[in-house]
């Protein structure tokens, strides 16, 4: 106990030495106190200058209990909200340029968009060892083959673009009339080498940007073992015309030697594909971004990764194909992907991405301008 009165001064020497470490002790106290008391007030009013820019913006709305929150928490039910609400979100969409801009220099925060769209030939020499994103404990080697289809400098370096059309590979595509309005668009993103032929009226044919997992080789061209699947495979990337293929090399174990074969390929048939691989952290960082805006994906999609990237290099971005769900606003059934009969797998927690929580945010982007998310039939003249 600290003694207080006039009576601890005269009591003794040593009173006099407890009552001067006492009163040290409180000022210690007080400055600790006072110095959390600043921190919070600090922390407190830098918050809410964070909310008032979100509300104006158009980030968030009043009714929500977190005005930095973009979209529900996932504890929620999966769907939040009525589908048969989706028909026609297009009717008065306008562009929130505002809320573009700011979310331009939130996203550049994590990631360098322009560099992380690709690792680059100085980055590696042949022989490197590399840990694969998503398993550190495993490594593989930077092949001769690899290393000389990496670009000299990123295939978007100084791009920008007015508008952007990202096209998802949604059943929701099929019947839309969309594939006009989709090629009219000044830079067009598809996602995992979807056919387009076929498909043209409703998906379009132009392809600037198109990627590639490694697990579609696989699925789709039998990993290229027989020579009629790898004819197959050589025409749709002839059809690319020299825009570029996206290739997400360092993932997981298991498909470098699909990306092996593939790189073969490439070089033996001359095949005039602008090649890029992304980098390293581009996942991390784009999962970072989202979890600030208390968005917990685990492993973004590749159609969120292209969003996150276009927001640095487009002014005006379109969403295509992009419906989680096996059925539409009026109980139709909807094809996983359009050109195949791959089933729905993504409504489990166990799975590696949310796509209903991911769909969920983009259409509050949509109802805020940040970008145009088209759901339902096209009426491009």
């Amino acid at each position: 106990m600290c003694a207080t009165g006039e009576h601890a001064f005269f009591s003794s020497p040593h009173t006099f030495v407890r009552l001067v470490v006492c009163e040290m002790r409180l000022t210690r106290k007080r400055w600790t106190i006072c110095t959390i008391s600043i921190l919070l007030i600090f922390y407190k009013t830098t918050e809410m200058g964070r909310n008032e820019v979100h509300q104006k913006t158009g980030l968030t709305g009043g009714s929500e209990p977190s005005s930095t929150r973009l979209m529900v928490n996932a504890s929620e039910k999966l769907f939040g909200f009525s589908l048969s609400d989706m028909s026609d979100m297009g009717e008065g969409w306008k562009i929130n340029a505002t809320l573009v801009t700011i979310m331009r220099k939130d996203v550049l925060r994590f990631l360098d968009a322009e560099r992380d769209v690709s690792v680059i030939k100085s980055s590696f020499k042949p022989g490197d060892t590399i840990h694969y994103v998503l398993d550190r404990r495993r490594t593989f080697n930077v092949s001769q083959t690899l290393h000389s289809l990496l670009p000299e400098v990123s295939p978007l370096k100084n791009k920008t673009f007015k508008t952007c059309a990202v096209v998802g590979n949604s059943g929701v595509l099929l019947k839309s009339g969309c594939g006009k309005e989709i090629d009219s668009h000044g830079f067009v993103i598809r996602c995992n080498l979807a056919p387009l032929e076929d498909f043209a009226d409703d998906v379009g044919l132009r392809s600037d940007f198109t990627t590639m997992n490694p697990s579609v080789i696989p699925r789709v061209y039998g990993g290229l073992w027989d020579e009629r699947q790898r004819e197959r495979f050589i025409r749709r990337l002839q059809q690319l015309n020299d825009s570029v293929l996206w290739i997400p090399a360092f993932m997981v174990k298991g498909g470098e030697r699909h990306v092996e074969i593939v790189n073969q390929l490439i070089l033996k048939h001359k095949l005039k594909v602008r090649t890029a691989y992304p980098s390293l952290r581009l996942i991390h960082a784009v999962r970072g971004y989202w979890l600030t805006n208390k968005i917990n994906i685990k492993r973004p999609s590749t159609g969120l990764l292209m969003y996150t990237m276009a927001t640095r290099f487009c002014d005006e971005i379109y969403l295509y194909g992009f419906w989680p769900f096996p059925k539409d606003g009026n109980g139709n059934p909807v094809k996983y992907h359009y050109y195949d009969g791959l089933r729905y797998r993504y409504f489990s927690n166990a799975g590696p991405h949310r796509m209903p929580l991911e769909f969920k945010t983009l259409k509050r982007l949509h109802s805020k301008g940040a970008l145009k998310l088209t759901t339902s039939k096209c009426t491009y003249p």
